[in-house]
C-alpha cells in the first residue's frame, strides 16, 4: 500500500518479462498519482524516468479503458485464488502465481493476421532493454520481536538484541542489497544481518545477541539444582534426599 512495496514489486515484474514498453497506463491509486496536485508522486516519477517510461493515468470515471486489466484479475482471482492451500507460505504462493502466469501463454487470441496465441504475441513483442542499474528503493516494514528476540522476515529469522525482545522493529532492506538493517521504532539501528534465501525458514543469529540472550537466561535462572525435567538422572536411581516421583497410597479392601 505505499510507493516503495510498489516499486519492489514492478522490479521483480519486469525482470520477469525481460523488457519495457514505452508507456505504462495506471489506475488513479495514491503510490502513483497525488490527488491534491493530480501529478505523479515524487518517487514514481523518478522511478519512470529511471526506466525511459512514459507514466500515463486513467481519467476519473473512465473504467472502459481499464477493463481488459480488471478482466485479467478476475480470471487470476477464480482459477487460481480460489484453488489456492491455506498452508502455503507467501513465498510459495508466489512460485505458485508465477507457474499459474506462465500457464497462460497458450491462450488462443485474435490478432492481426488471425488467431495466435499470447506466448506467440509475447515474442513478437519489440521490448526494450532493462537499465543496467536497478533503482534505488528501499523497503520498510514493521516486525515483533518474539521472546527469543527473533524478527520473522520473508519467512525467515533474524536475530535482536535481547532488551528488544517483544517489542516493536523496524526492518529496511534496499532493493539488490544483501543486508538487512533492523532499528528501532526512533530509528536508532541494532543489527545488520545477511539476506537469507526467502522462504527457507533459516534462523539468523548474531554472536553477539547469542552470548547476550545466555547471559540474560542465566541470569534470571534459579539458584540451586536445576529443573527437575532438565536434570539428568543415571539409571541406577534417584539422587540422594529425591523424593520418589510416585507414592503408593493405601491399599482398597478386597471386594466381598
Amino acid at each position: 500500500m505505499d510507493t516503495p512495496h510498489l516499486l519492489a514489486a514492478m522490479t521483480t515484474l519486469l525482470a520477469l518479462l525481460g523488457g519495457l514498453t514505452r508507456v505504462w497506463r495506471f489506475d488513479r491509486m495514491r503510490t502513483v498519482l497525488d490527488p491534491t496536485s493530480g501529478d505523479l508522486t515524487v518517487m514514481f516519477a523518478a522511478f519512470a524516468k529511471h526506466h525511459g517510461v512514459t507514466a500515463v493515468v486513467c481519467r476519473p470515471r473512465s473504467g472502459n479503458r481499464k477493463g481488459v486489466v480488471e478482466k485479467s484479475n478476475h480470471a487470476a482471482a477464480q482459477r487460481w485464488w480460489r484453488t489456492l492451500p491455506d498452508e502455503l507460505t507467501l513465498e510459495q504462493a508466489q512460485a505458485s502465481l508465477n507457474t499459474f502466469a506462465a500457464s497462460q501463454d497458450a491462450r488462443r487470441r485474435e490478432g492481426e493476421h488471425g488467431s495466435t496465441t499470447a506466448a506467440a504475441m509475447y515474442a513478437a513483442e519489440r521490448l526494450r532493454p532493462l537499465p543496467q542499474t536497478v533503482f534505488p528503493v528501499i523497503v520498510t516494514e514493521e516486525r515483533t520481536a518474539t521472546r527469543q528476540a527473533l524478527i520473522d522476515w520473508r519467512g525467515n529469522r533474524y536475530s535482536v538484541p535481547p532488551e528488544l525482545a517483544t517489542t516493536k522493529v523496524t526492518v529496511s532492506w534496499r532493493r539488490g542489497a544483501d543486508t538487512i538493517d533492523i532499528a528501532t521504532v526512533s530509528g536508532t539501528v541494532i543489527a545488520r544481518h545477511q539476506v537469507a534465501e526467502p522462504g527457507l525458514g533459516v534462523t539468523v543469529r548474531d554472536t553477539g545477541h547469542v552470548t547476550a540472550l545466555e547471559r540474560v537466561a542465566m541470569a534470571s535462572a534459579p539458584p540451586g539444582r536445576p529443573h527437575r525435567r532438565k536434570e539428568r538422572i543415571p539409571p541406577g536411581g534417584l539422587p540422594p534426599g529425591t523424593p520418589p516421583r510416585y507414592s503408593p497410597g493405601p491399599r482398597r479392601p478386597p471386594r466381598p
